[in-house]
């Protein structure tokens, strides 16, 4: 360790371990976010946790449908302890075993992250609305178990740490609907649809690829043109929570790049 000890945190976990978090001021300045280099786009899903602009996809590890039944199992045993009991406190230290187990997508989030930043400059994704998502009653599981969020600010940290950029784009762009060859518009592509050709240009799209391809394309447009709007128009929602590292005061009345055809 290097710099000058500032803090030391100390937490226990509800298996009973204990973990130290230490604060250290290297004295070095903090890196200025540069722009110059890669560029990935990053498009999330379920199947397929990630899936970037070169091509490259990360399965979903999927920790909780692994250990959902052993989670039932622990719960329902606990459930019939005394409280206060030596088999009721052995019985919470399985289940909070159990949970740990879940809770390992921490380190995927960790290493996914770190990856991405190590081999790329910028890296550009979608602002989703995570919450909002969670409403659809079939998917929300398994959405809520991808923790997209989490993974979004371990990357957000790391890039501002090594003097990257991470740029979110409007949660609106229609980067799954538009080609990104010939950026004409199909007016709907349903969920189950996961390849597709474009009637324009006769372009064969895998929809993920496509998608972080156009991610990409729009974050370096963003960038071009010195705005944070993108194709709906403007801000969708007053900043709050994780930021993007770049930001902007103008704001452009729509995306030039779109052209919209039927289907």
């Amino acid at each position: 360790m290097e710099g000058k000890l500032k803090t030391v945190t100390v937490s226990q976990n509800k298996r009973g371990r204990y973990y130290a978090s230490l604060l250290f001021d290297d004295g070095k300045p903090e890196p200025q976010a540069s722009t110059q280099g890669k560029a990935v786009g990053i498009d999330l899903g379920i199947k397929e946790f990630a899936i970037t602009s070169d091509g490259s996809k990360f399965p979903n590890p999927k920790h909780l449908p692994k250990h959902e039944s052993n989670l039932k199992r622990k719960q329902n045993n606990l459930s019939r302890k005394k409280k206060g009991s030596n088999r009721g406190q052995k019985a919470r230290q399985k289940l909070a075993r159990a949970h740990e187990k879940v809770s390992a997508r921490q380190d995927f989030h960790h290493q996914l992250s770190r990856k991405l930043v190590n081999e790329n400059q910028l890296i550009i994704a979608e602002n989703l609305n995570v919450k909002g998502m969670l409403g659809n009653q079939k998917l929300a599981k398994s959405r809520a178990d991808c923790g997209w969020g989490n993974f979004l600010n371990f990357v957000s940290y790391k890039a501002k740490e090594d003097g990257k950029t991470f740029l979110e784009i409007d949660r609106f762009f229609p980067s799954s609907k538009t080609c990104n060859h010939c950026l004409n518009l199909v007016d709907s592509l349903p969920l189950d649809v996961r390849n597709w050709t474009c009637r324009s240009c006769q372009a064969q799209h895998d929809r993920d690829i496509n998608a972080s391809i156009n991610i990409q394309d729009e974050g370096l447009r963003v960038l071009a043109s010195g705005t944070e709007a993108t194709a709906s128009g403007g801000k969708v929602r007053p900043t709050r929570g994780r930021k993007s590292s770049v930001l902007a005061n103008a704001v452009e009345t729509g995306s030039p790049r779109i052209k919209f055809i039927g289907t």
